[in-house]
């Protein structure tokens, strides 16, 4: 059995280059090769049917060239291989996802707007790879609000009590674990809650809010008891306060290793991947990397050698 490999997608830019060196930090803690992968993009309305065009030589590729200089000195480097495809990057990013155990990126590459946050390739690779993808946003990034913190490492991980994620609770505390870092677990609730009455109907009684901060706290530790049980080492700390999940896991960024999120699993009636509004919107706005964990995502992940 042969480890899959942490794949970094490099560009040139400064974004692809602090994904990288995350990327070459995750692949010593996963005790994993490193894959370098440069996506040459071909003028798409000259192959418009081609998703990818050829292999290059790698050793014919200046910005790979650039990627061997940066790592050259580097100690205790891993087996590290460099590949250089001609596509689409939208088309192709996700496609590496599939001999991957991780994939990371930075927030924008060279081409686009300035000022986006998140670029399309970005999202494409997190809306549509078979891996967890991460994307490491620029430094200095600034967040609203504030969430509890303490000293040291720091992985955030969202759950939503009803529709718990079992795929990205195991890869945040996996992360956790390998990190020694604390796992914070954001189980925010809707307040106030919205209630509808039509005329004549008697209104519904008053809810607590303590009695729904209780419930939503009681039904996050049932949920998070099997993993504890899988990682004792790691310590979780279920963090349950009101109102909008994505703000709040967007404040809780500020100082973290990495937030994990889930993505949206297939719709009957849309056959296309699907990434939820707390999810894009974490992705757009964390300080700190974002991990974009698909559905039945495992880690780590073995191939058997040819």
């Amino acid at each position: 059995m042969s480890t899959l490999p942490v794949v970094a997608a490099v560009d040139g830019s400064d974004d692809s280059l602090r994904a990288l060196d995350w990327a070459l930090d995750a692949a010593r803690r996963r005790g994993a090769p490193l894959r370098v992968v440069h996506v040459r993009q071909y003028a798409v309305w000259a192959q418009p049917d081609v998703l990818v065009a050829g292999a290059p030589d790698p050793d014919d590729d200046p910005v790979l060239d650039r990627v061997r200089t940066r790592l050259g000195d580097r100690h205790e480097q891993p087996p590290t291989e460099y590949l250089g495809v001609e596509g689409a990057p939208g088309a192709v990013l996700p496609e590496l996802g599939s001999t991957a155990q991780l994939l990371v990126l930075g927030s924008r590459g060279r081409g686009g707007f300035a000022s986006l946050l998140l670029g399309s390739n970005g999202m494409a690779a997190a809306r549509d790879a078979e891996c967890p993808v991460v994307v490491v946003p620029r430094p200095g990034r600034e967040v609203d609000g504030e969430a509890p913190t303490g000293p040291g490492p720091r992985v955030v991980v969202g759950l939503h009590v009803d529709s718990p994620d079992d795929a990205a609770l195991d890869f945040a505390f996996g992360e956790a674990g390998l990190r020694g870092a604390r796992l914070q677990v954001v189980s925010a609730y809707q307040w106030p809650l919205q209630s509808w009455a039509a005329p004549g109907e008697m209104i519904p009684p008053k809810i607590d809010q303590d009695a729904v901060e209780n419930e939503t706290r009681a039904l996050a530790e049932g949920f998070l008891a099997p993993h504890i049980a899988r990682h004792p080492g790691v310590l979780a700390e279920p963090y349950v306060p009101p109102g909008d999940a994505a703000g709040h896991l967007v404040a809780a960024s500020q100082g973290a290793d990495l937030v994990v999120v889930g993505r949206h699993r297939r719709r009957l009636l849309a056959p296309a991947r699907l990434m939820g509004s707390v999810t894009q919107a974490v992705l757009l706005h964390a300080a700190s990397p974002v991990a974009v964990v698909p559905p039945g995502a495992v880690e780590p992940q073995d191939l058997p050698e040819d």
